[in-house]
């Protein structure tokens, strides 16, 4: 699982002309899931993701986490974080869940984040949507949980 997580003062998402979620303070996540991620990636992300330190204390270091701050979580589903870019000029999505995993998997992290944290919204999965934010710094971090490699 990647989650590309951006620290903003504002984000949304809209779809059709409509705000499908919108947060103040907090951070947004473009969240993907690739081939061989299961629930276990998922909430090792999820995990990682709440207790990352990108939020500056009183000292002005980088020493919260949104569950610190009470910040709100967008969570943006994009599959084109998995892209294969090494060669050529067009990209090969392959690495990418296939979407009907893809979308449980980005349904059961939005769930558990709901469940662990205060304020959380989510982009609207296979929609074509519009997301604006504010970013913060500029500050935005890649997490990446891997599923273990099979041993022969």
């Amino acid at each position: 699982m990647i989650g590309l997580l951006q620290r903003v003062t504002q984000a949304s998402v809209v779809v059709d002309g409509e705000t499908v979620g919108a947060i103040g303070k907090g951070l947004m996540v473009l969240v993907c899931a690739e081939r061989g991620d299961g629930e276990r990636e998922a909430d090792a992300l999820l995990k990682k993701l709440l207790g990352y330190r990108v939020f500056s204390d009183a000292a002005g270091k980088m020493n919260l986490s949104v569950t610190d701050v009470a910040g709100g979580l967008l969570l943006v589903p994009q599959f084109t974080l998995a892209a294969d870019t090494r060669s050529g000029t067009r990209p090969s999505f392959t690495p990418a869940a296939p979407p009907d995993q893809a979308r449980a998997l980005f349904d059961h992290f939005a769930a558990q984040a709901a469940r662990q944290h205060g304020e959380v919204a989510t982009g609207r999965f296979g929609a074509d949507m519009q997301v604006s934010l504010t970013n913060d710094g500029p500050v935005t971090f890649w997490l990446q949980v891997s599923p273990p490699q099979a041993t022969t």
